[in-house]
């Protein structure tokens, strides 16, 4: 049987490579960059995985779905770029999605509410 994780990570693009460390879900990325591809603009990820201690550094809560490698922060400080990540994001199937002045939160979270959208 062929393990589809292992060929999501050799057909991924090379845009996310630098943040998965090994912590990141490999489904989570491929879909993320597919949203990537279809939004046709670079996607500067601001924060990823985090481990308990920088998660509590940072403010993060303590059931972070960036704790579990599912969770990305996504660079997005104009109305433009924000609108186009945020399209992108929903045409491939991402629904939980929190949205800030300078960044927007996606996860891939399926023990959190879905078809959610917030503000910070």
């Amino acid at each position: 049987m062929v393990d589809l994780r292992n060929i999501n990570k050799l057909i991924m693009s090379k845009y996310f490579e630098e943040i998965n460390d090994g912590n990141m879900d490999l489904d989570f990325l491929s879909k993320l960059d597919d949203a990537r591809e279809l939004a046709g603009i670079p996607f500067k990820i601001n924060s990823a995985y985090r481990t308990p201690e920088h998660n509590a550094k940072v403010g993060g809560k303590p059931n972070s779905s960036h704790l579990k490698g599912l969770a990305v922060d996504i660079s997005a400080t104009d109305s433009r770029s924000r609108f186009i990540v945020l399209e992108a994001l929903m045409r491939v199937g991402f629904n939980r999605i929190g949205v800030a002045k300078s960044f927007i939160h996606v996860d891939d979270d399926k023990e959190k509410s879905e078809r959610v959208v917030w503000v910070y």
